[in-house]
């Protein structure tokens, strides 16, 4: 129990009794002080009476005769808060069992380490032994001359001379002679002491040379050896070697946080720490938590952690440790000057990361989570890739490519996974991936590149809408959440197979002049409809603004990958909407933190995460191991086996075209209902289904808007509905060709 706060209950039970106490005694009371004081106290009701009101008269002309300085109070009374009782049921409980020993993954992760850590120490020792007995045997002399060396120094009482010879010099004979014949009995015992050690080790040295066996006698003068040459060692040349250089990072001190926190030129701070405060106020001990340190605690008040992240170089400045090594973070719980500062013992970006389970052996279920990358404390972080569609957006050079690709072969690690690839910077960085397995594969951006992207998302859109028929049509025992599960995915009849489609440098698509606005539609679609039918849509660009990443794309993907960006407009186009106020900033990133990202997704705030890093060479291995699984599958299919992609005919439709087609020139406006019937007798394939909405949604990347439209009834009632103009679709598919004749 705290005892301040036994003490302020003890305070008020005492208080209370002394209330009681006076009450009883029947102490006189001032009315008139009485009715002023229930006057003034909250929630009561004023008094009324005569004589009430004269006495708030006279109170009210001696405060207007009072002295104008006189400082005003203008807190009410003090309240009385929640009781001891009250605030620990709202206290907030540490968990029990620590959060690293609650993973099993982390235990494997610790033990692996421990395990390599000790091996690794006993075989770089057992290699050089041979060279440490070596040089034992050389110093043993040397020890040997200063163990008798020692010993005689010690017989006779050398310690003592510097005393005695002080007393000479001061020529003080009592001291002198007091000291001489403590010399006298020292030298006396210890000469007796050496000789029967003498004779006692002659004497166990010659048992053990006539009664003891050979490998006896080898042991004892070995140790006696060792043991001298241990004694004769020099300071400058130590026998056994380091194994391991360990980190010189210093211990993050209290001091040294509050150093740091002033040195940043934040005013609350600095007056703080001129007052004589902290300017800092520890909420828990700082703590070693895995490879740093953690600090936690409240910055001054209207001081946030986006005034700390903000100066981060110079935090680390302060810290006198690399600006890797500093990580400032928000407390996600608690308000927003709630700082966690944790330094770490290397630079991330060049501490050595654990090995990924992934990169030798293992298959993937993507229903599952799997390990990606790891946090700063070098904790693995794991995505699942279904139910997402993801964005990542980066700086060029950061590793933007690299993360898509890691991605991909995860993807490529589950036999069932049939994925696309597109790389539209042409570089072949997606070979590894799209080259060995991937159904659909492209790289570059040429028109006959664009043509086939284009009509493989024609495809993908029917296949959607034929899923999403398929999951309605299951029963509810086979398909309770009414998406695609690991089960239904195990089954090849129903064609619920996973599908992951990466574009790297997706802007090509979306700023391309003819096709931009279809391929806006389609990948919205996928983004918002997809991830439930099991469709997974990975964008990634360098160029992550409004018009390289449209926002009905951006706003809904679930999953955000932000490396470094330069300025706050690419930060919250990739992280979210006021990211960048809330303090998750990729603009802190330095140029080598390559890999290192904000990861938000997995129902988990932003976390900074250093994905795995996997070269050209390496995925290519895993390209080739995730095609065996696949061939002893059956799974392969597509680009993979070499087969000639053949555009669906119903898929290569065009919208604007098609709506020209069923609406004749003489209706210059049309209800949206009977474009969307005549669309459906165009292509039944294509547009069965179809509804008004759905053709806004279809429209709107073309600029065309729906509005209301004046028309009959098949009752020959005129009534305003929801409709398109013609000439609208006739401009937009102008703009679109360039051919201003197309109507």
């Amino acid at each position: 129990m705290n005892h301040d706060d036994e003490h302020d209950f003890f305070n008020r039970l005492e208080a209370d009794l002394a209330a009681e106490d006076s009450a009883e005694s029947g102490d006189v009371v001032d009315l008139n002080k009485a009715r002023a004081a229930r006057a003034q106290s909250p929630g009561s009701t004023p008094d009324r009476s005569p004589d009430s009101r004269a006495a708030e008269s006279a109170d009210r002309a001696e405060e207007e005769s009072a002295d104008p300085s006189a400082i005003v109070m203008v807190d009410g009374p003090a309240p009385t808060g929640p009781g001891y009782l009250g605030r620990v049921i709202g206290a907030k409980r540490r968990a029990i069992v620590p959060l690293w020993l609650r993973s099993a993954e982390e235990l494997k992760t610790a033990a692996r380490w421990v395990a390599g850590h000790y091996s690794h120490l006993a075989g770089y020792h057992a290699l050089r032994s041979p060279m440490y007995i070596g040089r034992l045997a050389l110093q043993a002399p040397h020890g040997a001359a200063k163990f008798l060396g020692g010993t005689m120094r010690w017989v006779a009482d050398r310690e003592g001379e510097p005393v005695r010879l002080a007393a000479v010099r001061s020529e003080n004979a009592a001291e002198y002679l007091k000291l001489s014949r403590q010399r006298d009995g020292r030298v006396r015992l210890r000469t007796l002491v050496a000789v029967l050690g003498t004779f006692v080790g002659l004497g166990a040295a010659l048992a053990i040379y006539v009664l003891a066996p050979g490998w006896l006698q080898s042991l004892s003068v070995g140790a006696i050896v060792m043991a001298l040459g241990y004694l004769g060692r020099a300071a400058d040349a130590p026998v056994v070697t380091r194994a391991v250089e360990m980190s010189t990072a210093p211990k993050l001190t209290s001091d040294i946080v509050l150093r740091a926190l002033g040195s940043l030129g934040i005013p609350a701070i600095n007056q703080a720490q001129a007052k004589g405060r902290d300017g800092f106020a520890f909420t828990a001990p700082i703590t070693r938590d895995g490879p740093g340190w953690r600090a936690e605690g409240d910055l001054p008040f209207g001081v946030t952690v986006t005034d700390v992240i903000e100066r981060r170089e110079r935090l680390a400045s302060g810290l006198r440790r690399p600006l890797g090594c500093v990580w400032p973070e928000a407390v996600p719980d608690e308000h927003t000057g709630r700082l966690v500062l944790w330094v770490g013992d290397q630079d991330m970006s060049t501490a050595k990361k654990p090995t990924w389970p992934l990169l030798k052996s293992g298959a993937v279920d993507l229903f599952k989570p799997v390990a990606f990358g790891t946090d700063q404390r070098g904790r693995w972080v794991e995505i699942t890739l279904m139910y997402i569609a993801a964005v990542i957006g980066a700086i060029p050079r950061m590793g933007k490519t690299f993360l898509l690709r890691l991605l991909l072969l995860i993807a490529a690690l589950d036999v069932r996974a049939e994925v696309h690839t597109y790389d539209l910077k042409g570089t072949g960085d997606l070979d590894p991936v799209g080259e060995r397995i991937a159904h659909r594969h492209r790289a570059g951006d040429d028109d006959e590149d664009i043509e086939y992207a284009l009509a493989d998302l024609r495809e993908l859109r029917q296949e959607l809408r034929r899923r999403a028929k398929m999951i309605r049509s299951l029963p509810r025992d086979i398909c309770p959440e009414s998406k695609v599960t690991s089960e239904l995915a195990n089954k090849p009849k129903l064609g619920l197979h996973p599908i992951v489609v990466g574009v790297d440098e997706c802007q090509v698509w979306f700023e391309h002049p003819k096709h931009g606005a279809e391929f806006e539609e389609i990948c919205t679609d996928l983004v918002k409809r997809g991830p439930a039918t099991g469709i997974v849509l990975l964008l990634a660009t360098q160029r992550p603004d409004a018009k390289a990443l449209p926002t009905g794309i951006s706003a809904n993907a679930s999953a955000r990958f932000c490396l470094k960006v330069m300025g706050q407009l690419e930060n919250d186009m990739v992280l979210g909407t006021s990211s960048y106020k809330r303090g998750v900033r990729a603009t802190m990133f330095s140029w080598k933190d390559k890999g290192i990202h904000y990861f938000v997704g997995e129902g988990a705030d932003a976390r900074i995460v250093s994905s795995v890093y996997v070269d050209a060479p390496t995925a290519e291995t895993i390209g080739l191991r995730a095609r065996k699984l696949r061939e002893a599958a059956g799974t392969l299919s597509g680009h993979a086996l070499g087969e000639e992609f053949e555009a669906n005919e119903s898929a290569a439709y065009d919208l604007l075209r098609d709506i020209l087609a069923v609406v004749p020139a003489e209706e210059p406006k049309v209800w949206s209902e009977i474009v969307v019937a005549r669309l459906a007798e165009l292509r039944p394939e294509v547009y069965g289904g179809w509804d008004p909405e759905g053709l806004a949604a279809a429209l709107k990347p073309y600029g065309i808007p729906t509005g209301q439209v004046w028309g009959k009834t098949d009752s020959g009632k005129g009534a305003n509905r929801r409709g398109i103009e013609r000439a609208k679709v006739t401009s937009a598919i102008a703009e679109r060709d360039g051919n201003r004749d197309a109507g």
